[in-house]
């Protein structure tokens, strides 16, 4: 398994094939990732534990937010702009469309690059 380090926590890459990706995500609580969209990829967040904000709209100005819990999930399809933030420390799952790279970041908190 892979794991990858992020400034708000970890992922680790348990599949990726031709067909999809499979991933467990660890986020600290006050934690945020980018406010970002993708062209192609569809994911499937699903909650273990912890309590995970996300938001989530057709544009970065037109967001709506719900507190995720476990067992509780949501699916973003491509051109959806979202963003997660930890309100307690959380860990969850991300079934998603096989694209590793097709993240369109529109703002960072830790100043990753914003294509």
């Amino acid at each position: 398994m892979q794991t990858i380090e992020k400034p708000w926590g970890k992922e680790e890459v348990i599949e990726i094939n031709d067909h999809y990706m499979m991933k467990k995500l660890t986020m600290w609580k006050g934690h945020r990732c980018s406010l970002q969209y993708h062209k192609q990829k569809c994911e499937t967040i699903y909650v273990l534990s912890g309590q995970l904000r996300i938001y989530f709209g057709p544009t970065q100005e037109s967001l709506d937010s719900k507190i995720f819990v476990a067992h509780t999930s949501i699916t973003l399809k491509s051109g959806v702009v979202h963003r997660m933030e930890a309100e307690e420390d959380c860990v969850y799952l991300e079934a998603s469309t096989p694209e590793m790279d097709d993240v369109v970041r529109l703002s960072d908190d830790y100043k990753r690059d914003a294509l």
